[in-house]
């Protein structure tokens, strides 16, 4: 196939797309019937007009013309335009192909690509504490949360205001026989509710989250009836949490529904304290034992984050839940399904910085 660029003149108009031939007619046309030197200066402004149009029929091509804006949802789901944000910048080579999260614009559904942040995740969402949605991808479908469920567990242990230096025991019912995930803490192993509530939060231990539940006054029957007045009394009409843990893939809920969660979640100065620790120490059987945080974003240098909790299973993907202080506000980050921490550590930074950004305009 002969090289498009060393056809004749003819030949070659025919392969142009449209705007481009309508340039050059415009100029052919301006040149015919003006003297050239007087014609430059328009020349200039219409091709620069017409080259503009081109490149942006071009699906390929992102032309910044006024910055996107964010949008806040509210409860009935109109949408009203909010602060401007700049445009973020493009993956840097390398990075495994990602696809483009966006704010919301008026009458824009959630994950329009306005605003080209990539991230890995396929569900997202950034909000700030006005319930401003400042980025946003695919985040009302119902998928798999993993062990962010220990929020919500925390909660309702919390709610039911039991002694916290109260011991309690893991028993042979807190292994874990679905996934058969590792654990750090053995059956007939004692700690203190307190201690229990730091290992599921901090270091996530499906064993301690079990036997909070177990020891919840009433029993798990007990538990999951508060789990399920919880969930009603957030509003929350797309999450159903069917274990502590977060191991079945039926604990299910969206992005958006999970930001509500942290929020909540937050309000708890024991939640908020524990789960921004970058790490902690207590006692199991009387002796010391060091929790390490498992979003290792936490007491890393340039962030300030208030609440944190990650989550896997292998139907969920790698998930995260944070808040954080960003230009002078708090945002809450919900990431879901990354395909790995590396990957979801890159989307938080990235996600970071685009705030930056915004709080600089």
């Amino acid at each position: 196939m002969p090289d498009p660029d060393a056809l004749p003149g003819p030949a070659r108009l025919s392969r142009l797309p449209p705007t481009a031939v309508s340039i050059r007619h415009t100029v052919l046309r301006t040149l015919a019937h003006t003297n050239w030197r007087l014609a430059l200066p328009a020349l200039a402004l219409t091709c620069g007009s017409l080259i503009v149009q081109a490149a942006s029929d071009d699906p390929e091509v992102v032309v910044p013309t006024t910055a996107p804006t964010s949008a806040a949802i509210g409860p009935t789901g109109v949408v009203t335009p909010a602060v401007p944000a700049p445009m973020a910048s493009a993956p840097s080579a390398g990075q495994a192909p990602q696809t483009a999260a966006a704010p919301v614009s008026p009458a824009t559904p959630v994950d329009e690509p306005l605003m080209k942040l990539p991230v890995n995740a396929r569900h997202m969402l950034v909000i700030d504490d006005s319930g401003r949605v400042l980025m946003a991808k695919d985040a009302d479908t119902v998928v798999p949360i993993a062990s962010l469920t220990k929020l919500m567990t925390a909660m309702v242990v919390l709610d039911a205001k039991q002694d916290m230096n109260e011991e309690i025991r893991i028993d042979d019912a807190d292994v874990d026989r679905l996934k058969h995930s590792r654990s750090r803490v053995r059956v007939g192993a004692t700690m203190s509710r307190e201690a229990a509530l730091e290992l599921a939060l901090i270091s996530s231990e499906n064993r301690a989250a079990s036997a909070l539940a177990r020891h919840f006054p009433g029993g798990l029957p007990a538990y999951e009836a508060a789990v399920a007045a919880k969930i009603r009394a957030l509003g929350l009409s797309h999450t159903a949490l069917a274990d502590p843990t977060g191991l079945s893939p039926h604990n299910t809920s969206t992005a958006a529904e999970v930001a509500r969660i942290a929020a909540a979640a937050a309000r708890y100065p024991v939640i908020a304290r524990i789960s921004s620790d970058k790490s902690s120490e207590v006692e199991v059987n009387g002796r010391p034992r060091e929790l390490r945080n498992t979003n290792h974003l936490v007491g890393a240098k340039g962030w300030d984050i208030r609440l944190s909790k990650t989550g896997y299973t292998e139907e969920a993907g790698r998930c995260l839940a944070m808040r954080m202080k960003s230009g002078g506000q708090t945002i809450t980050v919900v990431l879901l399904d990354a395909d790995g921490s590396a990957q979801r550590l890159r989307d938080a930074a990235a996600i970071r910085k685009s705030l930056a950004k915004i709080a600089a305009v």
